[in-house]
């Protein structure tokens, strides 16, 4: 298993989202990525997105200024 960080601390959305979708694509079964987003909506978005298709969310944390989103690829 891999774990990629996706620093989208300036970007607003979609843009976390985005790049999340885009760092997945490469990526094995089983490896996570983890946002870390500024933009509050990325807290709700990325984890109904997830749902959505078929992803798992790992954890959606607040630290100090930003979100730690941490996605887990499952198909």
């Amino acid at each position: 298993m891999a774990r990629r960080t996706v620093d989208a601390r300036n970007a607003f959305c979609p843009g976390p989202l985005m790049e999340l979708i885009a760092a997945l694509k490469p990526l094995n079964v089983g490896d996570e990525v983890e946002v870390l987003s500024s933009d509050r909506g990325s807290a709700d978005d990325i984890p109904a997105w997830t749902n959505k298709v078929g992803h798992q969310l790992v954890s959606c944390d607040k630290r100090d200024n930003h979100w730690s989103i941490v996605v887990k690829k499952a198909k």
